[in-house]
């Protein structure tokens, strides 16, 4: 990881995350595009399913399902890097 890398605060679970990285790995996975074709629109909704996701591990678990489900083969501190992203983006845990 380069000197210049942004690096996540917040949530103790994110601390350290490569940012970079998970926006990296957001584009080449096309996670918005699936997230478009399963929940419409620009995708977003898919970010605040109702009572699912309220805290940041739960946030990093469903980044892991994804992970899984879809066979993307990420290591722990990628899955973290994108979940990292998304708080920092869409959900913003203390």
């Amino acid at each position: 990881m380069g000197a210049n890398a942004a690096m996540a605060q917040g949530p103790a679970i994110f601390q350290g995350a490569d940012l970079k990285l998970g926006e990296k790995l957001i584009s080449d996975n096309r996670c918005t595009a699936c997230h478009q074709q399963k929940a419409g629109g620009d995708g977003s909704a898919m970010y605040k399913p109702a009572g699912r996701v309220n805290t940041p591990g739960a946030l990093r678990g469903m980044v892991e399902q994804c992970n899984t489900e879809l066979t993307l083969s990420l290591f722990p501190e990628e899955v973290t890097a994108i979940a990292a992203v998304l708080n920092r983006d869409h959900y913003r845990f203390k």
